[in-house]
C-alpha cells in the first residue's frame, strides 16, 4: 500500500516506532507534534492521504484538530483515526462524534495501527 500518512503525535519516541513500522508497510509520513502544527500540515502539498491524530496535544486538543480538518473543504474528506491513551467508551465516543473515522485505546500494537491505516485507505473503505 502507498499514501502519505499525516502522524500528529507528540511523544517522539512513539512517533518513531509508528512511523517506522508505517514506512515499512509502504508508507510516506509527515509528522506534526502539535495541534496547530497538524492544521498547517494537513493542507501543505502534497497532501495527506490520511490522518493518525493523537487526542492529548500541546496547542488545540485532537479533537479540536479533528473538528476543524472536517469543516475545511479542503480536508473534509481525510480519513482520520485517532489514537489516544484516553480509552473510556465517552473517549470513544467523543473522538467519533469530532469526526473521526476509527479510534484506537493507546497502548496499541502498532502493527493493529498500520492495518487499520491500511484499512481507511482500502477502496472498498466506507472513509473519505
Amino acid at each position: 500500500m502507498t499514501g502519505l500518512i499525516l502522524l500528529v503525535e507528540d511523544e517522539v519516541d512513539l512517533a518513531d516506532v509508528v512511523e517506522f513500522q508505517l514506512v515499512r508497510a509502504g508508507f510516506a509520513v509527515r509528522r506534526a507534534a502539535t495541534g496547530p502544527d497538524a492544521l498547517v500540515q494537513a493542507v501543505r502539498e502534497p497532501r495527506p492521504d490520511a490522518v493518525v491524530l493523537d487526542v492529548m496535544l500541546p496547542g488545540l486538543s485532537g479533537h479540536e484538530v479533528c473538528r476543524r480538518l472536517r469543516v475545511d473543504p479542503a480536508t473534509a474528506h481525510l480519513p482520520i483515526l485517532m489514537a489516544s491513551a484516553r480509552a473510556t467508551r465517552a473517549d470513544v465516543d467523543a473522538g467519533l462524534a469530532a469526526g473521526a473515522d476509527d479510534y484506537l485505546a493507546k497502548p496499541y500494537s502498532v502493527l493493529e495501527l498500520v492495518r487499520r491505516v491500511e484499512a481507511l485507505l482500502a477502496p472498498d473503505s466506507l472513509a473519505g
